[in-house]
């Protein structure tokens, strides 16, 4: 397995767990889901804003994850793999973990945030840089 592959991995493993927080949050505050609930989707007008920093972490990653899980795949189907790629690839993993992390506490000094999300999006451009340097 290549390091991007491995990342790509990792980072489908946490998209898949960071609903969890958000989840846990809204039944402790909210209360179980009720059958209305899932017409009428609950404003969880009860909850901390750490659960709506969790759910904005959650869907945040979900926005992300598709453009770097697409270029992981281009470039293993095109058989590009180099430094740059798989340091691009841990780099997006860890900074999103670095980018939930601030989110669930709700660290907001240096920018951390920000920093964080344009690290991962960084990343993106480089995986895809190389694709095309490799494919030229």
């Amino acid at each position: 397995m290549t390091t991007e592959l491995w990342y790509l991995l990792l980072s489908s493993i946490l998209l898949a767990a960071l609903w969890i927080p958000y989840i846990v949050g809204v039944v402790k505050f909210e209360g179980q889901l009720t059958p209305e609930d899932y017409i009428n989707v609950p404003e969880n007008e009860n909850s901390p804003v750490w659960v709506k920093r969790a759910n904005r972490a959650h869907i945040n990653m979900v926005e992300q994850f598709g453009a770097f899980a697409g270029l992981v795949l281009v470039a293993h189907a095109a058989q590009v793999s180099t430094t740059a790629t798989a340091t691009a690839a841990a780099v997006f993993f860890w900074a999103r973990i670095v980018h939930a992390i601030i989110m669930l506490s709700g660290f907001s000094k240096f920018s951390a945030r920000t920093l964080s999300f344009v690290m991962a999006f960084l990343s993106l451009l480089v995986i895809a840089f190389e694709i095309v340097r490799m494919s030229i």
